[in-house]
């Protein structure tokens, strides 16, 4: 029986074949992380509050689109100074359109709508479905649809101008309006005639519904109507260039 403190020779061959394979193993998994990473913390340690994650990204996301408006009125003030007769006429007809498009300011007497989820220890010990103490996108959606029904002349969620191609989109316990995600409270604002505004608010049978959760025992969510003297719905500034799928070659 061979001594304890001696490998075989066979054993030993292996540990000199094992141990460069490993090594290279170990090499190659390094580089993956390090292309993968792109220079971000695997382990996720800088990117747990995802709070900060989606600040970053939504600053992020308005630096450029501040950029493109910048961009844009450049193009216009260029275009201006060619004298053209014919980018005169199309510029005309742009300004015609700008303000019914959404692309200027609004200023006026408005209602203010706020929309809030129910508080989480309400959702925790609802014995229903707790997706009924929360504000979906359908209920946002309705409230601006009833504020354009009154006829509003502009209305803002989260401060944000809508305009014909604007969507709303439900994603997790998020809303993500023109690409920049919002958490509740969500506050629309509508210009208009306040009376015609309240009064389809009140009547319509989504907010109806809505409203039925308001009083749910221990927490619902939450309704707030406020008429208000004066209010500004900036510009829409963002880019106006539509994106859709096409179907690929055969």
């Amino acid at each position: 029986m061979p001594s304890p403190s001696h490998s075989s020779p066979g054993r030993r061959r292996v540990w000199r074949v094992a141990t460069p394979v490993v090594v290279l193993l170990s090499g190659a998994l390094f580089a993956v992380s390090a292309e993968q990473s792109d220079g971000l913390d695997l382990r996720g340690g800088r990117l747990t509050d995802l709070a900060s994650v989606v600040r970053a990204e939504r600053d992020e996301a308005g630096d450029l689109t501040a950029q493109a408006a910048a961009l844009n009125a450049e193009v216009d003030s260029l275009s201006t100074e060619l004298g053209d007769r014919s980018v005169g006429r199309a510029q005309r007809k742009v300004a015609e359109l700008a303000d019914p498009a959404g692309l200027t300011e609004k200023t006026g007497a408005a209602v203010q709508v706020t929309l809030d989820d129910a508080p989480l220890e309400a959702r925790l010990a609802y014995e229903e479905d707790p997706n009924d103490l929360v504000v979906h996108q359908q209920d946002i959606q309705a409230v601006a649809n009833a504020m354009w029904n009154a006829g509003a002349t502009a209305i803002t969620i989260q401060g944000q101008r809508l305009i014909s191609t604007t969507g709303i989109k439900c994603e997790g316990n998020q809303v993500t309006l023109h690409g920049l995600p919002y958490s509740p409270p969500y506050v629309i604002v509508g210009i208009g005639d306040p009376a015609a505004l309240e009064a389809e608010l009140s009547i319509d049978p989504i907010l109806a519904s809505y409203r039925d959760y308001t009083d749910v025992p221990g927490g619902g969510v939450s309704w707030d109507m406020t008429e208000l003297a004066s209010a500004t719905a900036p510009a829409y500034t963002g880019l106006l260039d539509l994106t859709y799928a096409t179907p690929m070659p055969e």
